[in-house]
């Protein structure tokens, strides 16, 4: 099943994509809605069955009238995974790491399919990174390798859009990688039966303006879903909705010669094989600009 968040004019909604790329959904404020997707997920499979069945018989969603959001919009961890594909590693200057090298996003930095890229006032270092999502189903705590993909409920699209220079200021990446309006999310969550087990092989596409700046496979990653949750687990407890973000692929902006950012009027896609296209535009942090100059 693919569902989508949405905004309409009538309000938030939920909405699930038929295998004809029509989308129905239900609005919120219905008494027929089902539910966000963190609580269908958290009352598990059945409900997201259930929630799927009710939404193919709500009012037809138009694309082009709606605005689309996270599909969780505040989960309770985003763990990003840093220098998870051997090659980006190399382009960004490191060993590949023999540990996953785990930096944590906030909610506020969330932005749907469709919403614009805010580039801040105080850089132009705004850079591309598509990445897979994993959508954590079931906590746990010191997971086995063996039991990992039954605390995956799905998968999802990820553009880690960063502020470069702010991200090397400090060893830390945190500040580079939370800027309010970078952090794309969506529009598609696909349940995980519907993918090859652990979204592997997949082709993982990053486009800015139609030309292909990032192209590689899940199976390039160096540590795979099952691993990263096995992992992480040894420490941090997993949540319902947490989101592991897996990683980028080599060809990223700051890598290149010349180096190669985002500008207002870009258009940055992010393709994942059997889940669908994140886009989004670029846009100067105008509201920014002009408070600080006030």
């Amino acid at each position: 099943m693919r569902f989508a968040a949405y905004k309409s004019p009538r309000g938030p909604g939920l909405a699930i994509a038929l295998p004809a790329g029509e989308f129905r959904g239900i609005d919120a404020s219905d008494a027929m809605f089902p539910g966000w997707l963190d609580e269908l997920i958290a009352d598990g499979v059945q409900a997201l069955h259930a929630a799927g069945g009710r939404l193919a018989c709500g009012r037809r969603i138009d694309p082009e009238w709606v605005e689309w959001l996270p599909p969780i919009s505040r989960p309770g961890k985003i763990i990003c995974v840093g220098l998870n594909y051997v090659d980006h590693s190399i382009e960004s200057g490191f060993v590949p790491p023999t540990y996953p090298t785990l930096f944590a996003r906030f909610s506020t930095s969330l932005i749907g399919h469709g919403a614009a890229i805010r580039r801040p006032q105080a850089s132009i270092q705004l850079d591309y990174e598509g990445e897979m999502v994993a959508v954590i189903g079931k906590a746990g705590r010191h997971i086995a390798p063996s039991q990992a993909l039954s605390h995956v409920a799905g998968y999802s699209i990820f553009n880690d859009a960063s502020i470069r220079d702010f991200q090397t200021k400090a060893p830390q990446w945190t500040v580079g990688k939370n800027f309010d309006g970078t952090g794309c999310f969506g529009p598609i969550f696909v349940t995980s039966d519907e993918l090859p087990p652990g979204g592997k092989g997949l082709r993982i596409q990053t486009r800015l303006n139609g030309e292909v700046v990032q192209n590689a496979s899940t199976d390039d990653m160096i540590f795979d879903v099952v691993s990263l949750i096995s992992i992480i687990s040894e420490a941090i407890t997993l949540e319902l909705g947490d989101i592991l973000v897996t990683g980028t692929p080599s060809g990223v902006g700051v890598a290149r010669k010349p180096q190669l950012f985002m500008k207002h009027g870009d258009v940055c896609e992010v393709e994942l094989e059997g889940v669908g296209i994140l886009s989004n535009v670029v846009a100067d942090d105008v509201a920014a600009r002009q408070a600080v100059n006030q």
